[in-house]
C-alpha cells in the first residue's frame, strides 16, 4: 500500500463486503463517500482513513483493537468518537434517543477532524434520505430505527450546532440546506 488512506479503503471494502443499506445500495459507497466529503476539508491521511474506516466498529465485526492495530492510535481514536453503542442485546428502535444523545456529547466537546468526519457522514447520509424523501415523501422514515420526523429533525439539527465551527465549508452549508428540506413540513 502506498499510503494509510489506500490501506484503509481496501480494509474497509473487506469489513463491508455484501452489506446493503437502508435504501438497499452498496454499503461501501456511503463511507467512500464520506471521505470525499471529508477531503474537501482536509487533506489529512489519518483523518480520511477514519472517514473510510468510520462505520467499520459500529456496523461490522470490527474491534477497535482492530482498527488501532492496522492503523494506529490516531485514527482508532477518530473512529472511537464516531461510533455509537449499539446495545446488541435491545431493540434498536429502543434504544435509538440514548445512543443519538451519548453520541451527540461526545460531539460537542470533540475536536476538529472528528466533527470533520461526523460532517461527512451525515452529509453523506442526509443526501440519501432527501433522495429517497423527493422520491416516496415521509414514508421514507418508516425504515429508520425512530420512525418520527421531529425526532429526526432534532437529531440533525443539534448535530448541525455542534458542527457550527465548521460552518464556512460548503458541505455544511449543504447539510443545512437539505436538513430544510426534508423536514420542512416539521419545523415550527
Amino acid at each position: 500500500m502506498s499510503n494509510i488512506f489506500e490501506k484503509a479503503v481496501v480494509f474497509a471494502m473487506k469489513a463491508h463486503e455484501g452489506q446493503t443499506r437502508k435504501d438497499g445500495g452498496i454499503y461501501i459507497l456511503h463511507p467512500l463517500e464520506d471521505a470525499t466529503i471529508v477531503g474537501t476539508m482536509t487533506k489529512d491521511l489519518d483523518v480520511l482513513a477514519a472517514a473510510v474506516l468510520h462505520d467499520t466498529v459500529e456496523d461490522t465485526s470490527v474491534t477497535i483493537e482492530e482498527i488501532a492495530e492496522n492503523f494506529g492510535e490516531r485514527v482508532a481514536a477518530l473512529v472511537a468518537h464516531e461510533t455509537e453503542n449499539k446495545r446488541p442485546e435491545q431493540k434498536a428502535s429502543e434504544t435509538w434517543k440514548i445512543r443519538k444523545i451519548e453520541s451527540l456529547a461526545v460531539l460537542k466537546d470533540s475536536g476538529i477532524e472528528t466533527k470533520m468526519l461526523w460532517l461527512g457522514d451525515k452529509l453523506s447520509n442526509m443526501r440519501s434520505l432527501a433522495r429517497d424523501y423527493d422520491n416516496i415523501g415521509v414514508s421514507v422514515f418508516e425504515r429508520f430505527n425512530e420512525k418520527d420526523p421531529a425526532q429526526q429533525l432534532w437529531y440533525h439539527s443539534t448535530v448541525l450546532e455542534y458542527l457550527s465551527e465548521l460552518n464556512e465549508y460548503p458541505a455544511y452549508k449543504e447539510y443545512s440546506e437539505l436538513i430544510n428540506h426534508v423536514f420542512k413540513d416539521n419545523k415550527e
